[in-house]
């Protein structure tokens, strides 16, 4: 049975670093054919952060995470990793994992391409 399960989220102050974590089991990492983390404000719809496309390691990063998120995988582990650096206001959002099993999308980071999902892990960031 595919499970993902999310930690590392937590409140902090503006310009602070948190690091979150996905542990998988029921399936191996490396043979997923994509692994990502989206993340969901109230109000808003959820979006994709950061992706990574397993059979070649190209990895997507979106336009207001890119310089501040890394996202890395430990396959040994077989859990993934979201680093989040300089953290703002608006990162604050319900942060999900989840894995693409069909080895087929369109939109490597669209939510809708995933099938196989985490229960989640709130982020919060106030001053």
């Amino acid at each position: 049975q595919v499970q993902l399960v999310e930690s590392g989220g937590g409140l902090v102050q503006p310009g602070e670093s948190l690091r979150l974590s996905c542990a998988a089991s029921g399936f191996t990492l490396d043979y997923y054919y994509a692994i990502g983390w989206f993340r969901q404000a109230p109000g808003k719809e959820r979006e994709g952060v950061s992706c990574i496309n397993s059979r070649d390691g190209s990895i997507y990063y979106a336009d207001s995470v890119k310089g501040r998120f890394t996202i890395s995988r430990d396959n040994a582990k077989n859990t993934v990793y979201l680093q989040m650096n300089s953290l703002k206001p608006e990162d604050t959002a319900v942060y999900y994992c989840a894995t693409e099993s069909q080895g087929r999308w369109n939109d490597l980071c669209a939510p809708y391409e995933y099938d196989y999902w985490g229960q989640g892990t709130q982020v919060t960031v106030a001053s």
